[in-house]
């Protein structure tokens, strides 16, 4: 082994202008596939589909007549399978010469699943849900999953961010800011934006976030934003098991983390090279097992040049670029400078595997966890 050179894993963050990148397009439950093996597609492309059962509602038949579970089927004016629409009377009773008279109404519009004589209650299944996949790439799609799925294939420029909000999205990139370090602000944001992915460089605040999403803006990346303005965009405190199902009319991808970190040069270069083309934006993320990252990719499914495969970040070197992920030194860039063998007693008395870094803004040599790193694979 060389030395200098760990095998444990880290987590890695990817940033690179040359990757082959394929990603698979799954449904929920088995339905319909729409492409071919060999077909190009594009990002907002129909690949597959499907119906999910719709959502059931129950009725308390008796209660609402006044009668015993048993008598229900006397009352019923429908049986198990019929289609009712909402409001539909589905039940009535009439006693003493038709003076008192009692109804049940269908609760949604839907189908008639079960009735049962043991609890006097009615289920009502409302419409199917249609489920449809996009390719959320352009690029070409190189296998069919049976009928859950297919996998889409493209080439292009790959930025993975630290945290995001919201899911996919597609738009042409627009650059709202000169340099990584510059705030991305209400007055930055305009009519321009709408279905744009757009670009800022250091902490977005609350006010352009809302501006952006009320302007119609696809997605957001920028280098950080406060904590506290995040969890008032969301409206909830953000959740640490995973992200992506939240509904913003907007995605956040944050490349840094939070506070005023700017985006990394290398980050920043990469997208806003990259102005006026198309890109794809998930800010799905998932920071304990089973790593998901928020990402940008801005395809270019006919390059030719030689793309390197993804791969998972399967070791630690001297000279590697990393980004700390615990305070003090939570978001700080920095280099690997020596990875000493010995375990290394730490503040909480444990002891750990450490590294010693340099940090980027100010030089400063460091010991820190290996744990409390993650690479920037570039």
């Amino acid at each position: 082994m060389a030395v200098g050179v760990t095998h444990g894993y880290t987590p890695g963050l990817r940033i690179t202008d040359r990757a082959l990148i394929r990603r698979l397009r799954r449904l929920p439950l088995p339905g319909r596939i729409h492409v071919a093996v060999g077909d190009e597609v594009t990002a907002e492309q129909l690949v597959a589909s499907t119906q999910l059962p719709g959502n059931v509602v129950n009725v308390n038949v008796a209660h609402e007549l006044s009668v015993s579970p048993e008598d229900v089927p006397d009352f019923l004016l429908i049986g198990e399978g019929d289609h009712v629409e909402l409001r539909q009377v589905i039940a009535e009773s009439k006693s003493f010469w038709g003076l008192f008279h009692s109804i049940a109404r269908a609760p949604i519009s839907g189908t008639i699943e079960t009735i049962s004589d043991v609890t006097g209650q009615i289920l009502v299944r409302g419409a199917p849900i249609q489920v449809e996949i996009d390719a959320y790439v352009d690029g070409t799609v190189i296998e069919i999953r049976g009928n859950e799925g297919v996998v889409v294939e493209t080439r292009g420029a790959l930025a993975q961010g630290i945290l995001g909000v919201g899911g996919e999205a597609h738009g042409k990139l627009r650059a709202l800011c000169a340099s990584p370090d510059q705030a991305c602000s209400e007055d930055m944001i305009d009519d321009d934006c709408r279905g744009c992915v757009v670009v800022g460089g250091g902490r977005v605040t609350l006010n352009a976030l809302r501006a952006a999403a009320e302007a119609g803006a696809a997605a957001i990346i920028t280098g950080a934003i406060d904590d506290v303005d995040l969890d008032t965009f969301l409206g909830v405190p953000l959740g640490v098991a995973i992200t992506g199902q939240e509904d913003l009319g907007i995605s956040l991808v944050l490349t840094e983390g939070f506070g005023d970190t700017p985006m990394r040069q290398r980050t920043f270069e990469l997208l806003a090279e990259r102005a006026g083309r198309r890109a794809s934006v998930n800010g799905a993320t998932q920071i304990r097992a089973g790593v998901i990252r928020p990402e940008v990719i801005v395809a270019e499914p006919g390059a030719t040049w030689d793309a390197r495969d993804e791969r998972e970040v399967s070791g630690l070197a001297v000279g590697s670029p990393v980004r700390l992920v615990r305070p003090p030194y939570f978001g700080v860039l920095a280099e690997i400078v020596a990875l000493p063998e010995e375990l290394t007693q730490i503040e909480t008395e444990a002891m750990v595997r450490v590294a010693r870094v340099k940090l980027e803004a100010t030089d400063e040599v460091v010991t820190v966890p290996r744990a409390n790193m993650e690479i920037i694979e570039e």
